[in-house]
């Protein structure tokens, strides 16, 4: 859970009495920018119902209670206001009040372990454990072990009981990712365990029983592992009550400068706030990143430490892939081109909203920097469902 310190509540408020933000240089607005991000999540810890700050009289374990106040959803720890990531906390706040077994697909580094986080952060099942478990780090007789545990003498090795980790989750939420790649075998006994709500660690005869939430995820395709035979259908079944999907950042990238202005305030912690210059939001803009949102925090934190003192960031810095992928999406593909007016106009809203973004929503500084009357950027706002302060 996270918590603003003091000093930073004291440190936003002296920023707020100076607005208005015009009266602030950039490296200031910056700063403001990331606390008031810190802000918004320190508020949403506290609207959690596992903050301490709940009221003690509430049951922990009533589905109805609401992860919402006022009417407003949590952002539930993601990042962004593009309309993946609203349509997801939107999704989020029904899954959280429920029990259900959820499958959570997506590319890698999209987020899928943050989002099962927090649907148990805000869960019913809060006060329990939270067990996460990577089926493909381990071998297929190592990952028994471990999800169910083992008596001693069960195997060479084995040289004392061990609990296993459905045992350390009991009455919590287990996460199981890339389940995709459990072996059939092994799919038998997740299936007992959601079935039976029991489980037999390896090497006894008697049925143990649990009570866990499980979140599975993964980054295949279930349905064409079945096809092939890899993957058992009564599991898939089983798991997929209901599905979440994380959004790839290709297709957030109006969420690309808000994570890039997160994790360059949450690396640069305690130390001089550091900004990113025009530039190279651009190029990070235009970048499709593959490696998805875990790869812009990588990134992020490359350019932090390679700016050393600097309190100013450039594209210099950034990674020559980054550097020439950008280039090359901006080219564009020689095959499988749109129609010109629907590239045009893709265009269009694509810099509107970077120059909308770099200027913190203020329509006549924005209309200025594009050459535009302010009633026309309102207009270009409207049509493309452009939703700026």
């Amino acid at each position: 859970m996270m918590a603003m310190q003091p000093d930073k509540w004291g440190r936003l408020a002296d920023l707020c009495r100076r607005a208005p933000r015009a009266s602030l240089d950039a490296p200031h607005r910056d700063e403001l920018r990331a606390l008031l991000d810190d802000a918004r999540q320190a508020l949403d810890d506290s609207a959690s119902p596992s903050s301490p700050s709940a009221s003690p009289s509430a049951p922990s374990a009533t589905p109805s209670a609401s992860p919402s106040v006022s009417g407003l959803t949590p952002s539930y720890g993601l990042v962004g206001d593009s309309e993946p990531i609203k349509a997801l906390r939107a999704l989020l706040s029904k899954v959280v009040v429920s029990d259900s077994t959820v499958l959570v697909q997506g590319e890698n580094g999209t987020g899928k372990e943050l989002i099962a986080r927090a649907i148990h952060r805000f869960s019913p099942r809060r006060d329990g454990a939270f067990v996460a478990q990577n089926c493909s780090a381990l071998t297929d007789t190592l990952l028994e072990s471990e999800l169910f545990g083992h008596r001693k003498g069960a195997f060479t090795g084995a040289i004392a009981d061990k609990r296993g980790l459905f045992e350390v989750a009991d009455g919590g939420t287990f996460f199981l990712d890339e389940i995709g790649d459990t072996s059939p075998a092994l799919q038998v006994k997740l299936l007992r365990v959601l079935q039976e709500g029991t489980f037999i660690p390896v090497g006894d005869v008697h049925p143990r029983a649990v009570d866990v939430r499980i979140i599975a995820a993964t980054n295949r395709d279930l349905s064409a592992l079945m096809a092939q035979g890899q993957f058992r259908q009564d599991l898939y079944y089983r798991i997929n009550v209901i599905r979440v999907v994380a959004p790839p950042l290709r297709e957030r990238q109006g969420d690309v400068a808000l994570l890039a202005r997160h994790f360059l305030s949450k690396q640069a912690a305690g130390a001089a706030p550091k900004t990113l210059s025009p530039e190279l939001y651009d190029t990070l803009a235009r970048y499709p990143w593959p490696g998805n949102v875990r790869e812009l925090e990588n990134e992020i934190e490359r350019l932090v430490v390679l700016s050393a003192d600097a309190a100013r960031v450039d594209d210099a810095l950034l990674s020559p892939r980054i550097r020439e992928g950008a280039d090359q999406a901006a080219v564009g593909p020689r095959s499988g081109t749109p129609a010109l007016p629907e590239a045009v106009q893709q265009l269009e809203r694509d810099l509107i909203s970077r120059v909308l973004e770099r200027n913190e929503g203020n329509k006549t500084r924005a209309a200025r920097e594009l050459k535009i009357s302010r009633r026309n950027l309102i207009r270009k706002v409207q049509k493309y469902k452009l939703e700026a302060e």
